[in-house]
């Protein structure tokens, strides 16, 4: 049975440097799965009994107690318990203005998400945050404390290999704008050459800096996200897969149906009918 806690302090802007949204811990059943499916927040579980594996992409990792993995946003991810000895994780989830930066600093990426668990903080992080949370005392200033605390020793357990620092500044805003650009125009029909062309950028150099910075080509980090904003509009509206499809890029619906199964592993429609606004999703 799974352990949820929720922040109840919502953040004083929209987009603040660091949010912890909510907190939790699991015994899993054997062979207990998630995904493959995508969020739009940060979240890394702590595996601290038994194994299992997680999948990004084409690349699946087996993870056993000690270990811990993130998931990254509009990045579809599949993890699954062990069927002989299900792994016991517990998890945090978390936003905020300064985790890119933050992780870029880090060897962690989507195609490598894994990392070890530290031997004091992070096997109590579920404890400290929960007796935090029910001090009541500085609203969540207490539990921020503590996720800063993490994100540093994570940036020193983990830190990124000398060729692979942070882009420099130049380089870091054409993806930040190359991001803006598709967030902006993913329901149009948008390709590597626009972007790079309202960049004034080479289009293979522009993919170069994507990949490194966000772990994926722009194409793919397209899709990946046209597919996110489709789920949103399946389980929050009773649009026609037709409008939906036109509404997150595809002028014809049959594409769309293939290129969400093919995301997803199931069509627009059965997705609809297995999930609910109300799902929450471990």
């Amino acid at each position: 049975m799974a352990i949820f806690h929720y922040n109840s302090e919502r953040p004083f802007r929209s987009n603040p440097d660091l949010h912890l949204h909510y907190w939790g811990r699991e015994q899993c059943a054997p062979g207990h799965t998630v995904g493959p499916g995508v969020r739009d927040i940060y979240k890394i579980h702590f595996i601290h009994e038994g194994t299992g594996i997680v999948t990004v992409g084409e690349q699946t990792h087996i993870l056993q107690a000690g270990q811990a993995f993130l998931t990254y946003p509009h990045i579809v991810t599949y993890y699954a318990a062990d069927s002989s000895e299900p792994w016991t994780y517990s998890w945090v989830a978390f936003t905020g203005e300064e985790v890119p930066c933050l992780l870029d600093k880090t060897s962690l990426s989507p195609e490598l998400p894994v990392f070890p668990m530290d031997k004091q903080l992070m096997p109590e992080l579920y404890r400290l945050l929960t007796e935090a949370a029910d001090s009541k005392d500085g609203l969540d200033l207490p539990l921020k404390a503590i996720m800063y605390e993490f994100l540093a020793l994570l940036l020193k357990l983990v830190p990124a290999a000398p060729d692979i620092l942070p882009l420099p500044r130049a380089k870091s805003i054409y993806v930040e704008q190359c991001l803006h650009f598709i967030h902006a125009h993913y329901c149009e029909n948008v390709t590597v050459e626009s972007m790079a062309s309202s960049l004034k950028l080479d289009r293979k150099y522009l993919s170069t800096l994507f990949k490194r910075s966000i772990g994926l080509p722009p194409q793919q980090y397209l899709l990946t996200f046209r597919m996110a904003k489709a789920c949103e509009l399946l389980t929050e509206s009773t649009c026609t897969i037709g409008d939906i499809s036109r509404s997150v890029g595809y002028q014809d619906p049959l594409l769309f149906s293939r290129m969400f199964k093919k995301v997803k592993g199931c069509s627009p429609k059965e997705y609809r009918l297995r999930h609910n606004d109300s799902d929450i999703v471990l």
